[in-house]
């Protein structure tokens, strides 16, 4: 099996896509002639063309707005965001009409879109440049999200979410799209709301998704290393559907729960994680649910203090010793 990276998945799951669906397009900023800003898209204007690849103006509002009314029409877009922080120039589009048109047309219009891009801080791009918006987006009924934490499932997931009939928001992480692991050559699919048991365990569950997934696994090694305790690690990978029935699982079977992302914690994924956790498995813990999230701050620029202020393996480390005590 090929070992190839984050960003070469999101552009193998893109062009099979492409081939596969005449009615499939990518569209944004730099898509083509720059070859994506992050190279996601390199080489894929050569070899399907402009009316495949799609060089947009910056106007997040104007493209993103257009393709809402593509996808009504029939159109797949695929549509990229240099920054997942700039879905609030589009808010109304996404949110107010590609989520609710479905519902109020009586399932008689789809929006199948996928919006795509970098959610994440840890670059030292400023507090404008660094949103985690997952729980923002997953507040709407009628979107669905996505946060792959690998290569593997960022292909699987990628390919679901282009033949999904409902607005998709797919978040990726810059610090992921380097990162490199075996993915089969050719055709097969994630069903979105399906978590993964990243790791096998019976005292501890570490629930998370996105790069937070990777810190756990890190932190999950050392504690096993230092003190022999047996962890499991849920990778949700996506945000909605959420795959309830392996979270309850896994918490029933360990007893002991830490939620990990690296959205601020208000509000957030692990909030809503949490109140589950508290209305349906309340009989099985054994200790309070905590959580390791982003510290509540805009996110910084310095670098070695953004680097703190996401959840590190040493704070995670930490937070485990404390619920197993």
């Amino acid at each position: 099996m090929p070992v190839i990276t984050y960003r070469e998945a999101l552009r193998h799951a893109m062009s099979e896509e492409i081939e596969r669906d005449p009615n499939v397009v990518l569209m944004g900023e730099e898509v083509g002639q720059f070859n994506g800003a992050y190279k996601v898209s390199e080489g894929m204007l050569a070899k399907y063309g402009p009316k495949r690849i799609i060089d947009t103006p910056i106007s997040e509002a104007g493209f993103i707005g257009m393709g809402v009314g593509a996808a009504m029409l029939g159109v797949r877009p695929i549509m990229e965001l240099m920054f997942f922080s700039f879905y609030s120039v589009a808010f109304d589009q996404i949110f107010n009409n590609a989520a609710n048109i479905r519902y109020m047309s009586g399932g008689l219009i789809n929006c199948p879109i996928v919006l795509r891009g970098p959610a994440n801080g840890g670059t030292n791009v400023g507090a404008t440049h660094s949103h985690t918006p997952e729980s923002i987006a997953a507040y709407h009924p009628g979107i669905k999200v996505v946060v792959p934490s690998n290569a593997y499932d960022a292909k699987g997931l990628m390919k679901s979410a282009i033949r999904d009939n409902d607005p998709v928001l797919f978040m990726e992480n810059t610090m992921l799209y380097g990162e490199s692991c075996e993915v089969p050559d050719g055709e097969y699919l994630i069903p979105l709301g399906q978590a993964n048991v990243m790791r096998e365990g019976s005292q501890l569950s570490i629930i998370g998704h996105g790069r937070a997934i990777q810190m756990a696994l890190k932190a999950a090694d050392l504690l096993h290393e230092k003190h022999g305790v047996s962890v499991e690690v849920v990778d949700l990978r996506s945000i909605r559907p959420l795959d309830e029935e392996t979270v309850l699982n896994s918490v029933k079977k360990t007893s002991r729960v830490l939620l990990v992302e690296e959205a601020k914690p208000f509000c957030s994924v692990s909030a809503m994680l949490a109140c589950l956790i508290q209305e349906k498995a309340f009989d099985y813990l054994d200790a309070p649910v905590k959580r390791v999230t982003s510290i509540d701050s805009p996110a910084i620029y310095s670098p070695p203090l953004e680097k703190l202020q996401l959840p590190t393996v040493d704070r995670i480390y930490a937070a485990a010793l404390d619920v197993l005590k």
